[in-house]
């Protein structure tokens, strides 16, 4: 196996620093559920790091571990073992006030259920995060990101007003209005037709080439693979396989080897 940022001896140094160009990593990262018999290890001594301005897909089995990085990676799960970092900074080492502080500030997510909140517009929902963080808006972002999503005509309709595709884009300004290091999306196109996902996709690969934003993606489909610069495969916990510029075929030739 030859795995980008996956290191043969999967403990991690004693004081691991991600590379320069990292806007996330982890270093023998581990999360184990339960104890004693009935002990679950989801995620055993994984490395990896993404970096800025990059597309990754993570995909895997059902049961891999792949939500369980992502909500590791996204300070929404404390690991049981390894370092996490947003950038330069060690997230595993926040208090809960601080890593609350980080996830608001630096880190968006995107939720396969939209999380949209019903008594609010879709303009007041994607201001949301910016209002409790008692933060401006700035106004040229803000355009760039309803116009890209083409939902500006949508602003001021609620969520029981939108069809589902439209919830996820709301959700996706979202999580992009406040400029995040990092996306962090689960299942993002689950929820949706296949022409709706085709043009998400390409809104998150544009955002990545273009305006150097950084995705990490969970997904089951390798179609949705197909638009990343790397699928990173998950079995049992662990790291065993990355595709650089996947295509649907190659993501289900990987896919097919770990269930043989």
């Amino acid at each position: 196996m030859n795995v980008r940022g996956h290191t043969a001896d999967p403990r991690p140094p004693a004081d691991p620093r991600p590379p320069q160009d990292a806007a996330a990593a982890a270093f023998g990262l581990t999360k184990t559920y339960g104890s004693g018999d009935t002990a679950v290890r989801a995620l055993r001594d994984v490395t990896v790091h993404f970096g800025r301005g990059t597309f990754t897909a993570v995909m895997g089995p059902s049961g891999s571990g792949k939500s369980t990085l992502m909500h590791c990676l996204a300070g929404l799960d404390r690991p049981s073992g390894g370092r996490v970092f947003i950038g330069e900074r060690d997230i595993t080492a926040l208090t809960d006030r601080d890593l609350t502080r980080v996830r608001r500030d630096r880190i968006g997510f995107v939720f396969q259920s939209f999380n949209l909140v019903p008594t609010l517009t879709a303009a007041q929902n994607i201001l949301l995060p910016l209002e409790l963080a008692g933060r401006r808006v700035e106004p040229p972002r803000l355009a760039h990101v309803v116009d890209e999503l083409q939902i500006r005509d949508r602003l001021d309709h609620r969520p029981s007003e939108l069809s589902g595709g439209q919830q996820q884009r709301v959700a996706i300004a979202r999580a992009l209005v406040t400029e995040p290091d990092v996306l962090f999306a689960d299942e993002p196109t689950g929820a949706l037709d296949s022409r709706t996902a085709a043009t998400l996709l390409n809104f998150l690969r544009t955002s990545c080439r273009e305006h150097g934003q950084t995705v990490v993606m969970v997904t089951h489909d390798p179609i949705a693979a197909s638009y990343a610069d790397r699928a990173l495969l998950l079995s049992d916990g662990r790291l065993v396989d990355e595709l650089d510029r996947p295509s649907a075929d190659t993501v289900l030739d990987a896919m097919r080897s770990l269930a043989a």
